[in-house]
């Protein structure tokens, strides 16, 4: 497929797609508590609702902030199923996450100041495995445009499993799922005012809620990357490894922020840096 007609794809089914998404996992979740659980087309619903309530804003700076967060989120997906440069990507993710965080340090409330600072910590947490899992990737087709590393006819996941394990610990944190859900959560139980997002009401709180779904569509992408050589193991891999995150969610409670930045920064020096200085020199050795 074209690039750009997958980037295109991105843009109009994303959303589509992580409303489903976000529906199982409430599904599930709920299963999982002894709960029936709302409808799964109930993030929709909520979408809407939210959209048609009246505009609330604490500042003038609030919408722009979450335009910005909303359109960088867009842009690394976009760059990231046109087959473009992964290290953009990770870098324009960051930078929706800046703009999330401007926004909720905009008002003067001290929980969405709490929120902000919690996000930042989270960032700082993710930032240097994302930097190590994109030069793990570079290395087999000495690229890091995503077309590229789609084409290694290799099991990625083989060459490169402390990097995968990685990964999928800190996109526990993208996911805002526990054990690492500092900022905001969707669990009643976590908290009684809901972070980073306590003063986002209405249309504002629902571009957030699109954000999240297209970041989530695109974190499912780089989970791909590494089973794509056979597109047969990588669908049920993908979706097999974003259930066993439901399920981390479900029986785990929240850890404190220091427990977060030293476990993430740990595995990345461990499993992530030792995986590529190990794969480097096996490369190097012609194996």
């Amino acid at each position: 497929m074209s690039g750009w007609l997958s980037a295109i794809l991105y843009i109009l089914l994303a959303p589509v797609a992580g409303g489903l998404i976000a529906g199982i996992d409430r599904k599930l979740t709920a299963r999982m508590q002894r709960r029936i659980g709302p409808p799964i087309f109930q993030p929709f619903y909520d979408l809407f609702k939210l959209i048609d309530k009246e505009n609330v804003i604490v500042n003038l700076y609030q919408n722009l902030y979450l335009t910005g967060f909303l359109v960088f989120n867009i842009v690394a997906g976009t760059l990231f199923f046109a087959g473009g440069d992964l290290l953009l990507v990770i870098f324009a993710l960051a930078l929706s996450g800046i703009f999330l965080v401007l926004g909720a340090a905009s008002a003067t409330s001290p929980y969405s100041h709490i929120g902000a600072e919690r996000e930042l910590i989270q960032m700082m947490a993710c930032e240097p495995m994302l930097l190590i899992a994109a030069m793990g990737l570079y290395l087999l087709p000495h690229s890091f445009q995503v077309r590229d590393i789609l084409a290694v006819d290799k099991p990625l996941f083989l060459y490169l499993p402390g990097i995968l394990f990685g990964l999928l610990y800190i996109l526990t944190i993208k996911l805002r799922k526990s054990p690492f859900d500092l900022s905001t959560s969707h669990h009643a139980h976590q908290e009684i005012v809901k972070g980073i997002t306590t003063e986002f009401s209405g249309p504002a709180l629902a571009v957030v809620e699109l954000a999240h779904w297209y970041e989530t569509i695109l974190i499912l992408g780089m989970i791909y990357l590494f089973f794509a050589w056979n597109p047969w193991v990588a669908v049920p891999a993908t979706i097999g490894l974003y259930l066993a995150e439901i399920l981390v969610d479900n029986t785990n409670a929240r850890l404190t922020w220091r427990w977060t930045v030293t476990s993430s920064w740990l595995i990345a020096a461990v499993a992530g840096a030792g995986n590529l200085i190990v794969l480097f020199y096996f490369l190097k050795a012609g194996f």
